[in-house]
């Protein structure tokens, strides 16, 4: 069966069989031609939007540069299991993109994905670095939890989390007025309560991030300290994640919220200098958490304090019972 009647079969398994057939004897051009045909047949009724978007992410993942790159674009791939830009980043290096990948955010979001992944594009001037204002280059102390991407499936590791001890916190600070940090934190976790399930919620306090975490309603808490560098890997996860059902963002969202959060928090300007900015961080006491017998699920909560003030978001988001695998 040709691609053309395939699509005109209006078949979704088959199309998808068909993906997996083309892709397997890397005829990308075949590819190309079905997610097309999907297309245009979306305009004559056929709900086949599906099938191309499955052959879109398996370019973006699977293919030569030169077929992975012009799929990069603002708005493709919405329903892929990532934002196709990471996912192309995923599995290309820059140098195999750059010359394929059209201009724009998502351009200047996949590169700095790879940046993610450990690529140096600080001499690249083809990117477009005002998007996210961030270095195209890890600072040392940077370690991100990198996406995992498949041909029908995704993961999304977390970063490493030392063991949480259950405390008695203090009582709830005195409240105050603290909008930038407040709306930095919370904007990390926005699609969880935006697009899904999730609880998220901010408070900022006079007192110690114990306190702040107490503003929540909270007698007792899990709670582990960290280093400034393992909080932003974390502020930095739950920015990227979309929560159960939300969106992902991508780990350069996830990144650029850490970085503004961070800022915020330890009160310096943005967009700070990486060459001191950890310095600032570690004038910060950070702390991860969770409400005492949280069920399993996404997990974004973080406090911090610093010179008698601190602020704890708290961020947890799960599948629906019935949509759970028995």
């Amino acid at each position: 069966m040709t691609v053309k009647e395939a699509v005109e079969s209006g078949d979704l398994d088959r199309l998808v069989r068909l993906v997996d057939r083309l892709c397997g004897s890397r005829d990308w051009n075949g590819v190309v031609e079905l997610r097309d045909r999907c297309r245009h047949a979306i305009e004559r009724g056929l709900q086949l939007w599906p099938a191309a978007e499955f052959a879109e992410y398996r370019l973006a993942l699977e293919a030569p540069g030169a077929f992975a790159g012009p799929v990069l674009v603002t708005g493709a791939g919405r329903f892929a299991l990532g934002p196709l830009w990471e996912v192309a980043a995923s599995s290309h290096e820059w140098s195999e993109l750059t010359d394929h990948v059209p201009p724009g955010p998502a351009r200047a979001l996949c590169a700095h994905e790879r940046v993610i992944r450990g690529e140096d594009l600080t001499d690249d001037d083809s990117i477009d670095l005002g998007i996210l204002e961030l270095p195209a280059v890890l600072t040392p102390w940077e370690a991100y939890a990198a996406a995992e991407y498949q041909a029908a499936e995704a993961a999304f590791p977390t970063p490493d989390r030392p063991e949480a001890q259950r405390i008695e916190l203090d009582p709830p600070g005195e409240s105050v007025a603290d909008e930038d940090a407040v709306e930095a934190l919370a904007a990390l976790a926005a699609p969880w309560s935006e697009q899904s399930n999730g609880v998220v919620a901010t408070a900022a306090v006079a007192g110690t991030a114990e306190s702040a975490i107490a503003a929540h309603g909270l007698a007792e808490a899990m709670v582990t300290v960290v280093d400034p560098a393992t909080a932003m890997a974390w502020m930095a996860w739950t920015g990227a994640s979309g929560g159960a059902y939300g969106r992902r963002r991508g780990t350069p969202m996830g990144r650029f919220g850490a970085w503004w959060a961070g800022s915020m928090i330890a009160g310096i300007e943005w967009p700070p200098d990486p060459a001191d900015f950890i310095v600032h961080l570690g004038q910060v006491r950070w702390l991860l958490w969770e409400p005492v017998d949280e069920t399993p699920g996404w997990s974004g909560s973080i406090a911090a304090e610093r010179d008698g003030w601190a602020w704890a978001l708290m961020a947890h988001d799960r599948f629906r019972e019935q949509d759970a695998p028995s």
